[in-house]
């Protein structure tokens, strides 16, 4: 029986070495911030996954691990019930994280001074992989319309695949920090011109569970021979909140291009994941689906709940309608504070600690993202703190 479902309880989480919560001082924050920033969940988690990682705690033996059949079976059968996507086990490579997956397949697939396309504003650590593995970094910006949802810019994709002969492109779907989910045709637009050109796709899919509206397509399932030159990153990380046990699911049914992301591995010394990793993936996957189907009504009322909150109560900020992910996109720009001030503002009057847009590229700023998964009372704090800060500005 499921036994965490009351995601309304607030967990004291200092002082279990959270990086959300316990380094604050090391990061120049002051210690008594309420953070809403790094995308990990304050949700205990199934405790089905406590149990069984209890139970390979109470063996008392910690060795090298792997996975079988059944691990791949679990992972497969999510796959397919939510996804509709059909996996085989030879596709299946296990890493420690998808960011290692980004930084493994530029290594893999392109060399030093080769081009890399993202189209910010993304993830962070897109930029970071590329950059400092010596790579080209060629941004395709999204754009940003007047019905307040980002898009794609083709032309401009095309354009810059051409002058700067890109060799690969890393994307995020569906989008951090924003929530956008790409669309089929859009999918099939990114796939029709990394065809043409012979570009591999790395897909970072990590919130593929989290769609709340329209559909997420796993890129390497849409109707075209792209399959053939994609990499899938998927995990349970975001979906079961274990991220700290450090296991993900890279798929790659090019067989030469997945004994080049195995090379790559090797060469990186890594050949196993982490032993409770491999439990707790296989658990959450098996046993984890009426947690998750509980967290995501709460995750979607907290999204309802805060967008309730800043529309009625401080209409100068906008959130950007969230289609994925835990992570609300929140725009500031109209607050007219500079971009160097408006994180100090939002941590020396508001006490809070969100994530500056700007690190997710130069089009993120005057935007700031909030992490909503938490109990519905710390969240209330936390926009009562900010509708409080943003009234004294006027």
């Amino acid at each position: 029986m499921e036994k965490h479902l009351d995601f309304d309880v607030r967990i004291n989480r200092k002082g279990t070495d959270s990086i959300k919560y316990d380094f604050a001082k090391e990061m120049n924050k002051e210690e008594d911030l309420l953070p809403l920033w790094v995308a990990d969940m304050d949700f205990k988690v199934s405790s089905y996954i406590c149990d069984a990682i209890k139970q390979q705690a109470d063996h008392g033996i910690y060795g090298y691990s792997d996975s079988k059949d059944d691990y791949f079976q679990a992972v497969a059968d999510w796959c397919l019930k939510y996804h509709s996507w059909r996996v085989k086990r030879e596709w299946l490579i296990k890493t420690p994280g998808v960011v290692f997956a980004l930084a493994t397949a530029i290594k893999a697939y392109t060399q030093v001074g080769d081009s890399v396309m993202i189209c910010r504003p993304v993830y962070h650590p897109f930029a970071n992989v590329i950059k400092d593995n010596g790579r080209n970094l060629v941004d395709c910006s999204l754009k940003l319309k007047e019905d307040g949802r980002y898009y794609l810019n083709f032309e401009d994709m095309e354009k810059k695949i051409r002058e700067e002969k890109v060799k690969l492109f890393l994307l995020c779907s569906p989008h951090n920090p924003s929530g956008r989910v790409w669309t089929k045709g859009e999918l099939e637009e990114i796939a029709r011109l990394c065809l043409k050109y012979e570009i591999i796709v790395v897909s970072d899919e990590i919130h593929a569970d989290l769609v709340f509206k329209g559909k997420h397509y796993v890129f390497a399932s849409i109707d075209s021979p792209i399959k053939d030159q994609c990499v899938i990153c998927m995990a349970p990380s975001k979906t079961f909140n274990i991220a700290g046990l450090q296991v993900s699911n890279i798929f790659i049914e090019n067989e030469k291009l997945r004994e080049k992301f195995k090379a790559e591995m090797r060469a990186c010394g890594i050949t196993e994941v982490n032993g409770a990793g491999i439990v707790a993936a296989k658990v959450a996957y098996r046993e984890g689906e009426e947690w998750y189907l509980h967290m995501m009504d709460y995750v979607r009322k907290n999204i309802e709940y805060v967008k309730s909150f800043i529309e009625n109560r401080i209409p100068r900020l906008k959130v950007m309608d969230s289609e994925a992910t835990y992570l609300l996109w929140i725009d500031f720009r109209a607050l007219g504070i500079k971009e160097k001030e408006l994180t100090n503002f939002i941590e020396k009057k508001a006490g809070l600690w969100l994530s500056n847009g700007e690190i997710f590229g130069p089009q993120g700023a005057g935007f700031q993202r909030m992490n909503v998964a938490c109990c519905r009372e710390l969240l209330q704090e936390a926009l009562e703190k900010l509708e409080k800060s943003v009234k004294e500005l006027t």
